[in-house]
């Protein structure tokens, strides 16, 4: 793997640490947001490595996952749409308020396992 690929890797590890240490605080949404930014970076390294090419700029990690040619299992495809989609929400705050109340600790947990387990998944496909 090459130094640049490695980078992403080690960005996106660094990053659900932080989502770990905001869910532990209690800052859950930040969680879910850094949840998304490591697998993010995690598919930009993927990328990388695959294309010889720098990864595209966006946050869409259903057009990462395209763009790298990878597809999840089912189960992990619709994790996948749903982390997208709380990018938005979680990045672009409109109503704190509601977002502490749609991202408790228990979704936040949730969410923080599962892309653990996905962030796995990307890594094996390295």
């Amino acid at each position: 793997m090459n130094e640049k690929s490695q980078q992403w890797l080690k960005q996106a590890d660094y990053d659900i640490s932080t989502a770990e240490f905001m869910c532990k605080g209690g800052r859950f949404f930040y969680a879910v947001l850094m949840c998304h930014l490591s697998v993010e970076k995690a598919l930009k390294g993927l990328y990388l490595k695959k294309s010889g090419q720098a990864p595209p700029k966006t946050h869409n990690l259903v057009y990462l996952l395209n763009k790298v040619g990878i597809k999840p299992e089912d189960k992990m495809g619709l994790f996948v749409a749903k982390l997208n989609e709380a990018n938005i929400a979680t990045r672009y705050p409109e109503d704190i308020d509601k977002l502490q109340k749609d991202y408790t600790e228990p979704v936040a947990e949730e969410i923080l396992n599962n892309t653990m387990e996905l962030l796995e998944w990307i890594k094996k496909q390295f």
